[in-house]
């Protein structure tokens, strides 16, 4: 993905310019057990619109509360901190930020065309809250046309309500399928260990692909804050047999195992394009 690799001092310095221009990374926000591979090889998965999400989800180790109003300078420092990193996927990604109009979906499309404008042959992915279904919204985000839609369903509908409290699993299903509708190439992804059983998961499955998506990332549920345990651990062998099941069902792309996440190994769809 990138032209070469990441030297410890340079790591620092990425940190260092990240802080310097006000950006986070959902790598680091979220704890995600890839941050070391993904930082090393130059990867990082730009958050937008501060750090503080209105919402209150059970499995995200991300702060909430009253967020601070958006800095208009973000698009760009994303943008230069993009070529900085001499990224070839960019993936961009927010807080859910309820208290805003149209949740956001304006700083999506500005932050996608500054890194457009300085990385042209860049591919970007977005992953997106589900903009409370506003399709307005929404396509805000799509006329800026990423190359990626990504809104994750997160888990399975009998646990939706208890894990995303304030989020709604038909809805999320219904953003996918809008999004779909309007040509975009779309991704989901869920995790396990929250306390599914193997056909919720396989139903679960089949509703992404009803809804037009694409690629699909299943991982493995870590709990980052102690606030919702982790009912199981998959084994490499169930992992390989949800792609498999995925496969068959005819999605493009199926990223299963213990650390996948979102945006890891997010570039490999485009590798042979």
């Amino acid at each position: 993905m990138f032209k070469r690799k990441i030297r410890l001092s340079e790591l620092h310095g990425l940190k260092k310019d990240l802080r310097s221009s006000g950006l986070h990374t959902v790598c680091e926000e979220a704890r995600c057990p890839n941050i070391n591979e993904c930082f090393k090889k130059h990867t990082a998965t730009f958050m937008i619109m501060g750090d503080v999400c209105t919402r209150n989800c059970k499995f995200c180790n991300v702060k909430h509360g009253k967020p601070l109003p958006l800095d208009v300078n973000e698009p760009k420092n994303v943008a230069d901190i993009a070529k900085k990193m001499q990224l070839s996927y960019v993936v961009i990604t927010s807080v859910t930020r309820d208290d805003l109009d149209d949740g956001g979906a304006e700083h999506f499309a500005l932050t996608i065309g500054a890194v457009r404008k300085l990385l042209p042959d860049s591919k970007i992915e977005v992953l997106t809250p589900d903009l409370k279904g506003n399709k307005s919204a929404l396509d805000k985000v799509f006329l800026a046309r990423p190359d990626v839609f990504n809104h994750n369903i997160e888990t399975v509908k009998g646990l939706s309500k208890m894990i995303r409290p304030m989020a709604d699993y038909e809805r999320s299903l219904e953003v996918l399928n809008y999004a779909s509708s309007k040509g975009m190439l779309v991704k989901s992804g869920l995790m396990l260990g929250l306390g599914e059983d193997l056909d919720s998961i396989h139903s679960t499955i089949k509703d992404l692909f009803k809804a037009g998506v694409k690629i699909l990332t299943i991982g493995q549920y870590f709990n980052p804050n102690m606030a919702q345990p982790v009912a199981k651990y998959y084994s490499d062998a169930e992992f390989q047999e949800l792609k498999t099941f995925g496969e068959n069902l005819g999605f493009d792309y199926v990223f299963s195992g213990v650390y996948v996440r979102s945006s890891y190994m997010a570039s490999e769809v485009f590798k042979n394009k």
